[in-house]
């Protein structure tokens, strides 16, 4: 069984839900309820013809964009930030802040919208997250946000977005 059928199985039974939200000191992610997978599990080639390349990098292989690449770094308008592999929507611009670090950052998210998973790569512990419908890649979550807010920061790669200004 490849890793992806093994992954996709337990995400179906809730079992890595479950595991990754007890894994993860910061999961605000609801648990009330489980995103159809199987519906997004497409193949490394469909996704390489849905996305760009920058996009299919960041997205399917957890690369991250060089800071300050991203226009929506700077976006100001009233809209929805969504998963630019399945356009589920993540944020909205209400949530978005300035941290000055050269990617998009949100101190919350939309209910249901994110999982996360711990990443331990790079010499450093950290929690990465990802769409919760497609698997995504978006960025990771820091506990340097707005102490007025929810005290945290999710750090996305702007490419990993889409923005829909809600006079659009």
């Amino acid at each position: 069984m490849s890793r992806r059928g093994f992954l996709s199985g337990l995400a179906g039974s809730g079992i890595l839900a479950a595991s990754m939200a007890k894994a993860n000191p910061i999961s605000n992610t609801d648990s009330g309820s489980i995103p159809d997978f199987a519906k997004w599990q497409l193949s490394e080639a469909e996704w390489k013809k849905r996305l760009t390349p920058e996009q299919f990098r960041v997205l399917r292989k957890n690369g991250t964009e060089r800071a300050g690449s991203s226009p929506l770094d700077k976006e100001k308008r009233d809209g929805t930030f969504v998963c630019a592999g399945c356009a589920l929507p993540l944020f909205t611009s209400a949530m978005k802040y300035d941290s000055g670090t050269g990617w998009p950052s949100f101190y919350d998210h939309l209910p249901n919208a994110i999982s996360t998973r711990p990443d331990n790569s790079l010499w450093m512990k950290r929690t990465e997250y990802h769409c919760a419908r497609c698997g995504g890649h978006q960025g990771h979550v820091f506990e340097d946000g707005p102490s007025d807010k929810t005290g945290l920061r999710y750090c996305n790669n702007g490419v990993a977005l889409k923005f829909i200004a809600e006079d659009a």
